[in-house]
């Protein structure tokens, strides 16, 4: 018998000797060792904590509720951020992700109840095209400002002197994107355009080519059919420096 049969031989006699020797009694398995699995209140707290940075620009107390993350499977990790699919915005049921950078990449996701509430601001009447926006023909409204349109209006002193673009039906929220400024023209519009100079001033009229707000540049068709650009002033004229 070789020398390696003769270690074997030993060794099973051991074990035979044992077995005999203490009836009963089992040989010990050792599995191997298994990561440990992410503790799913980090997971929770990591997507409550991205929802409140990005409900951070509305007025008010954000209620967040996040539902019970199942993280059993996933290993424990040192660097977790929070994530939502691109264009997305806070809604009032949504899922957020959370994902691992380090030391095992994964991702994951939970699901949150969200609302804000606070006020917004609605036509207390038909508010026409053109029309400036007072104190008088806006009115708070309490809701839940994250079912509200994107852009929904909180703060009145932000609109107050702005015109309608168009019509805005009574009741329905007031937004920027239905306002302009005060003094901006609109594409189409007929403008006054004073070029000025040292010592004197020609003033003809044009009509503008594109939307724009006092203090930005704009191009303007003159009659001639040359085409200048200038400065939209707050009374809603266009200076060309010369």
């Amino acid at each position: 018998m070789t020398r390696p049969s003769l270690y074997i031989a030993a060794v099973s006699g051991v074990y035979a000797a044992l077995a005999a020797a203490l009836p009963g009694a089992a040989v010990a398995q050792y599995p191997a060792v298994r990561a440990a699995p992410q503790d799913p209140a980090a997971v929770m707290q990591v997507a409550e904590d991205f929802l409140r940075q990005q409900l951070a620009t509305l007025p008010g107390e954000p209620n967040i509720l996040i539902d019970e993350a199942r993280t059993d499977r996933l290993p424990a990790c040192d660097a977790l951020s929070g994530f939502m699919s691109n264009g997305a915005r806070p809604r009032a049921r949504m899922s957020v992700g959370v994902r691992c950078a380090a030391p095992q990449p994964w991702s994951t996701y939970v699901q949150a109840t969200v609302s804000v509430p606070g006020q917004y601001y609605v036509a207390a009447r038909v508010i026409n095209a053109g029309e400036r926006i007072t104190r008088e023909n806006i009115v708070p409204q309490d809701g839940d400002l994250v079912a509200l349109p994107p852009g929904a209006v909180s703060d009145v002193e932000a609109v107050l002197g702005m015109t309608a673009s168009y019509r805005i039906g009574s009741g329905q929220p007031v937004k920027p994107a239905s306002l302009r400024s005060a003094g901006s023209i609109q594409r189409g519009q007929t403008v006054r355009v004073t070029a000025r100079g040292a010592g004197f001033a020609v003033s003809s009229d044009g009509q503008a080519m594109e939307n724009a707000a006092p203090g930005s540049m704009v191009q303007v068709r003159m009659a001639s059919g040359q085409i200048v650009s200038g400065v939209v002033q707050a009374r809603g004229t266009v200076e060309v420096p010369l």
